[in-house]
């Protein structure tokens, strides 16, 4: 009897400790009460959230990306004057956060942050003044002073939104080659080849792609095999298919223009946010006014074909994850302030919403970390 009841909770602790074991980090804008960098506990069983502790110290830290070994945090501080970016020491047990140092983006309204595989750079896309930035990143995680900087030029069709360069985000390839940096002001996808160990970057030949006029790249994703990318077009609702060359860089079209949207849809709507699941297989992009997830099945040729669309339960759908274990889809509902939580069909990409959902101020960016 009692080898059988140390047995029942052994595996009851093994359990409880596996459905605590991932922390999911949530980057908000200084509004609503907000507390800066939200940390949650997700159960995984339950499929639910809990707050667990949160982060300032840093103002509109809206952006977030890993270090690719996990100890470190870092986001952009949208807020904050002449735009900054902020580094944070992650306790693994814990899930807290503590800030290490900041250091300027070199451009107004930094809205996105992203690492190389080595972990030596981290690239700032600053939207307000359109400038692509690379702050090398120390051995302690601290971020060091800017080693360079891009000054984008020229202008779109869209006279009130693309009066000027916005640079929206900056992805890196899987091979860690390349940057591939969308400007929403100039349409266009411009990559860098890209030195982490110096912190610089230098145009690729050809420097860059231009897609249709007026469409504003804004999200950037490549396939897990990195031989096709997808871009969400925030102006036109749309998506951007291209096959890409492993030695150049360099996109080739396949799809232009696919449409997000229901054909029978007539309000106000732009795409946000854009990501393939982990086999390459689904495609989703989030939609701010018809306030859905748009999903895509992923052919052999790369090309997409749209499935169906999932209502996000919140309004203004930003950043959403796709969890790399297939299981479930969160999204970060930026107007009704909420995280809703979805199960996923690993076959047809649908989801179904939990009915979970948790409160977090202007939630604008979701990272998922497996806690040690």
């Amino acid at each position: 009897m009692k080898i059988a009841l140390l047995f029942f909770l052994t595996l009851l602790t093994a359990l409880t400790a596996t459905a605590q074991n991932e922390l999911l980090y949530v980057g908000t804008y200084s509004v609503r009460g907000s507390e800066g960098i939200y940390v949650l506990e997700f159960d995984r069983r339950a499929g639910t959230l809990r707050q667990v502790s949160t982060a300032g110290g840093a103002k509109s830290p809206s952006f977030l990306a890993f270090h690719p070994l996990g100890g470190y945090l870092y986001a952009v501080n949208e807020g904050a004057e002449g735009g900054a970016v902020s580094a944070f020491a992650i306790d693994r047990q814990t899930g807290k956060l503590t800030l290490l140092n900041q250091q300027p983006s070199v451009g107004r309204g930094p809205c996105h942050v992203s690492l190389d595989a080595t972990g030596r750079a981290a690239f700032v896309s600053n939207y307000g003044e359109g400038t692509f930035t690379v702050l090398p990143v120390l051995k302690d995680g601290k971020l060091g002073a800017p080693t360079d900087s891009v000054r984008f030029a020229g202008n779109g069709p869209n006279a009130q939104r693309q009066n000027k360069p916005h640079a929206h985000s900056a992805t890196l390839s899987p091979d860690n080659r390349f940057a591939y940096v969308c400007d929403l002001g100039t349409d266009r996808i411009y990559i860098y080849e890209i030195d982490p160990a110096k912190g610089k970057v230098k145009p690729a030949n050809p420097a860059f792609k231009a897609v249709t006029p007026g469409a504003g790249p804004r999200h950037f994703t490549l396939s897990p095999d990195g031989k096709f990318a997808y871009l969400a077009e925030e102006l036109t609702s749309t998506t951007a298919v291209f096959s890409r060359d492993a030695k150049t860089g360099f996109l080739v079209t396949l799809q232009d223009g696919v449409a997000t949207l229901p054909a029978d849809f007539k309000g106000n709507n732009t795409s946000a946010d854009i990501h393939t699941d982990a086999t390459g297989k689904h495609l989703y992009q989030s939609n701010r006014g018809h306030n859905s997830l748009a999903i895509f099945s992923i052919g052999t040729s790369g090309r997409i074909a749209l499935q169906g669309h999932q209502d996000t339960m919140g309004k203004t759908p930003r950043n959403f994850l796709v969890d790399p274990k297939g299981e479930y889809v969160f999204v970060a509902n930026q107007d009704t302030d909420n995280i809703t939580i979805f199960r996923r069909d690993a076959k047809t990409g649908l989801l179904t919403y939990t009915g979970n959902s948790v409160s977090v101020p202007a939630p604008v960016c979701l990272k998922l970390l497996e806690r040690k």
